[in-house]
């Protein structure tokens, strides 16, 4: 009595419970991208998401990310005052324009490190948690690998090209969701437009996250660019309780990465929809039980099915119902006893397990000779019809 049973129909009350699992009508110009939607953790957009590539200043997410750790750990504060070191001093690219007599705040040089880039606000932030920037890179790798960023190294934490310097576009856009839902408290930070630090480089204190201004609801995260890596952006936008993120790299200009992002950000809230199609409890089918007090068993979802539909597919869907046929008694409430899976052409499936409605127990000594006297007169008929 283990027969699969495979219930298909057309699934017009489920018409929005699908998973986007690949987008294959967008094109990026991005050699690299990766989309997701943090509100139903659906992957939108996965190109070359998880080749290691050069991330230049985009990886100073995973620097700003062991020092909010740090603060949380309450081993630093926010007034808490570092060194700067020649090293520090003498990095060039994007700076601070720090100098060995200055004694920047940890807030300072969060605002150095995110709105104005600062290679030498990383070195300083290095070498104030570790030591030394060598001992912190290593920290940096440890940190990754516990956090399943398997694609990533770390030489060194502004960024600044170097062989072993590498991240994917999926680690990072992991990195950005990690930093938006673990620390609400301090990713304000990255929507400031402009850190005037000390008045020193008046022509250096905009962010340079081009969607900042644009009104789409963009509120993070961060640029890079170095000759070797092209141009890249992990951005984030929230629009109608909806949040994305993405990670885009390997773009030929800061006007082509402005583009790319604003394109994204755009497709990904316009050709996606949410909707909540299931409430917890909803009974999609039910099941027949054997040996049990009762004949079946219904099967009901567990929690809310709130799910992602690309918006032009609501009308070629399926969805099919699997189970051991008859499912044995006893079966207890709310135990996983069969599964969803809803289908659309060009997409992933998306599985959803179907739970029972409620607790079915072995039937008593009737329901045994019962059923034993059906499997009789069952056999019986098959012998009489031969």
């Amino acid at each position: 009595m283990t027969l699969l049973r495979s219930l298909l129909f057309m699934a017009f009350a489920l018409a929005a419970a699908v998973l986007a699992g690949r987008a294959d009508a967008f094109e990026t110009r991005a050699r690299n991208a990766w989309v997701y939607d943090i509100t139903t953790g659906t992957v939108l957009l996965d190109k070359g998401g998880d080749e290691p590539v050069p991330p230049a200043s985009m990886s100073k997410l995973m620097t700003v990310n062991m020092l909010f750790e740090a603060l949380r750990d309450g081993r630093v504060s926010l007034e808490d005052r570092f060194a700067v070191s020649t090293r520090a001093k003498d990095m060039g690219g994007s700076t601070m324009f720090l100098n060995e007599t200055d004694r920047p705040t940890v807030e300072d040089l969060i605002k150095g490190i995110v709105v104005l880039s600062g290679n030498d606000a990383c070195v300083v932030v290095a070498e104030g948690l570790a030591g030394t920037e060598e001992d912190f890179a290593r920290k940096m790798n440890e940190r990754a690998k516990a956090l399943g960023m398997d694609h990533s190294t770390f030489a060194n934490a502004s960024g600044w090209p170097h062989p072993n310097q590498r991240m994917s576009m999926s680690d990072l856009g992991h990195l950005a969701v990690r930093l938006i839902t673990e620390f609400p408290e301090y990713y304000g930070y990255f929507a400031i437009q402009e850190f005037p630090f000390d008045n020193r480089a008046p022509d250096n204190r905009h962010n340079r996250n081009p969607l900042l201004k644009l009104g789409i609801g963009a509120d993070g995260l961060k640029t890079g660019h170095t000759e070797e890596a092209g141009f890249g952006l992990v951005g984030s936008a929230m629009q109608g309780g909806r949040r994305i993120v993405f990670a885009v790299s390997g773009l030929e200009s800061d006007r082509q990465r402005a583009e790319e992002a604003e394109r994204i950000v755009s497709w990904a809230f316009r050709e996606f929809v949410q909707k909540t199609v299931a409430k917890a409890g909803t009974r999609i089918a039910d099941a027949p039980v054997w040996m049990g007090a009762k004949s079946q068993v219904g099967l009901v979802v567990q929690d809310d099915l709130t799910l992602l539909l690309p918006s032009l597919a609501q009308d070629n869907l399926k969805a099919e119902v699997s189970y051991a046929s008859p499912i044995e008694a006893p079966v207890a409430a709310g135990s996983e006893v069969a599964r969803m899976t809803i289908e659309i052409p060009g997409h992933e499936p998306v599985i959803v397990p179907l739970v029972a409605e409620e607790a079915v127990a072995k039937g008593g000594f009737a329901t045994r000779i019962k059923t034993a006297f059906g499997i009789l007169s069952t056999r019986a008929m098959s012998e009489f019809a031969n």
